[in-house]
């Protein structure tokens, strides 16, 4: 994954920008009403910091340092004052305490992750009590015909970091095993739908 992330540094801004764009700019706009304490896994390029509200307070990780370096030289060229950090560190193992953050926005990373429910379970740990976790991403189509051809496209693409066959049902199932998390809502967005917004919350302590 890391050697796709490379291949996909010089060029993700140009291929997948206006692609996500609207999805992007939604989830952020979601986020900055939510909460202040923000934490963007798999920030990538930063391409979303410039999203999120002014008063937000932004912390960035991705695994791939290409990713990172391109990330601090948009928040240096484009002054973005309330992004607090960008670091190289791996989703499975946040280096955050329990709690930190009041929302986790992971926009087009859980399906490409080796662990996915690792990266939730760490997610979720790293979010305050009432706090929130926000999926973006492409999941399985339900219409059996698009599911067949996105399975059969999948091991074609899969080592330039790419995953169309990833079931929902992963992400449902986990938030099904977790007595404090609940489903909030989903949201289709993006062209012709095919991206979901899902916002997880975790329940407030007693």
């Amino acid at each position: 994954m890391q050697r796709a992330y490379r291949l996909w540094a010089p060029v993700y801004d140009a291929v997948c920008g206006p692609i996500f764009l609207s999805t992007r700019k939604k989830a952020a706009q979601i986020a900055s009403r939510s909460g202040v304490r923000i934490l963007e896994v798999g920030v990538g390029t930063g391409l979303s910091l410039g999203d999120y509200a002014p008063r937000s307070e932004v912390t960035g990780i991705d695994i791939s340092l290409d990713m990172i370096r391109r990330a601090r030289q948009r928040v240096e060229k484009n002054r973005l004052r309330h992004v607090r950090g960008l670091h190289v560190m791996d989703a499975h193992t946040l280096d955050f305490d329990n709690g930190r953050f009041d929302i986790v926005v992971a926009q087009f990373l859980i399906t490409l992750v080796s662990r996915p429910e690792i990266v939730l379970d760490e997610a979720f740990r790293v979010i305050a009590p009432a706090g929130e976790i926000i999926l973006v991403n492409h999941f399985r189509s339900s219409t059996p015909a698009i599911a067949r051809i996105e399975q059969a496209i999948s091991p074609l693409v899969r080592n330039i970091g790419l995953r169309p066959d990833f079931p929902y049902g992963r992400i449902s199932d986990w938030i099904a095993r977790q007595p404090d998390a609940v489903l909030k809502s989903t949201m289709t967005s993006g062209p012709f739908g095919s991206f979901s917004i899902v916002r997880i919350g975790k329940k407030p302590t007693a």
